[in-house]
């Protein structure tokens, strides 16, 4: 396909804290469930790439973990993922809860203050706001960024989103697509179902354990496709206590998890799913370097 003169590509960071909505924004924008979303901290641990194809632009989303003070090897890791993007990217959203109240912490406001790249601040989640209420937190931004376009947005509901990407298009510069048209992520299915499942395990484990929770696909056989891919794929959690927890009484909550995880896979890959399910004990592996490497999280 012809592409016109002044058609633009280029790579869009997401950034934020934890639950700010960037895996939700990500999916809304592409059309398509790449990104897991969860209301629990740190869902996304790796940066996803996410692309809109538009008669005029190609969008290259990263969807990046969310930004704390690194606390331990892992979130360590999650914010050298997040920091990473900044640098690869032509543009940066910064994304903001309005309702977490004034932007400046220790570990992102620094960062961006002296970005040398394009920064559009979205503030999201208007939808669960008053209006009014913003005013200050624009006026505040305003100040602190007085060149920076700033669009109030709701990723769940697309409110402002068509004026997001007018803003992003605007800054993004010109050049050739870098993927077909039907390709929407560079992310393998292998790594989507994994993610998959361990979207499942957030929703059903409680606060303490969905940290301490990783999952590999060990086997994605193929032999069988159209007509059935078989996985086999583990669950990695710290501790044995942890082991019976996921588990569940009588193996419950495990296949629940199970169940729920081969449906949404079934539906990525369109076809049927043979899922084999295991857990087992890696222990301290956030705190492990090795682990870390291996699991695909440094």
């Amino acid at each position: 396909m012809t592409q016109p003169p002044d058609f633009k590509c280029g790579a869009v960071a997401l950034i934020g804290f934890p639950n700010v909505g960037k895996s939700t924004l990500l999916n809304r924008l592409v059309g398509e469930k790449l990104a897991i979303t969860s209301p629990k901290p740190q869902t996304t641990r790796q940066s996803l790439l996410g692309i809109l194809h538009l008669p005029q632009a190609q969008l290259l989303f990263l969807d990046t973990p969310g930004v704390l003070e690194p606390a331990g090897p892992l979130n360590a890791a999650l914010v050298r993922g997040a920091m990473s993007a900044l640098a690869e990217a032509d543009v940066v959203v910064w994304l903001v809860d309005p309702r977490a109240g004034q932007p400046e912490d220790r570990v992102l406001y620094p960062e961006l203050r002296r970005l040398s790249r394009p920064l559009i601040i979205a503030l999201n989640k208007i939808d669960l706001v008053d209006k009014r209420a913003l005013l200050p937190l624009m006026a505040r931004f305003h100040e602190l960024f007085p060149r920076t376009p700033l669009v109030p947005v709701s990723a769940l509901t697309g409110e402002g989103l068509a004026a997001l990407l007018e803003e992003i298009v605007r800054l993004l510069p010109q050049g050739p697509p870098l993927y077909p048209e039907d390709q929407v992520t560079d992310r393998t299915e292998r790594f989507l179902a994994a993610e998959l499942i361990r979207q499942r395990l957030l929703h059903h484990l409680g606060e303490e354990v969905p940290h301490a929770v990783a999952v590999a696909v060990e086997e994605f056989d193929e032999r069988e496709r159209p007509r059935l891919v078989r996985l086999r794929a583990v669950v990695f959690v710290e501790k044995e206590s942890q082991k019976g927890i996921v588990i569940g009484k009588q193996g419950r909550l495990l296949k629940a998890v199970g169940q729920e995880a081969r449906t949404e896979i079934e539906a990525l890959l369109g076809c049927r799913v043979f899922l084999d399910l295991w857990v087992k004990v890696w222990k301290n592996w956030r705190r492990d370097p090795r682990a870390l490497r291996q699991l695909g999280l440094s």
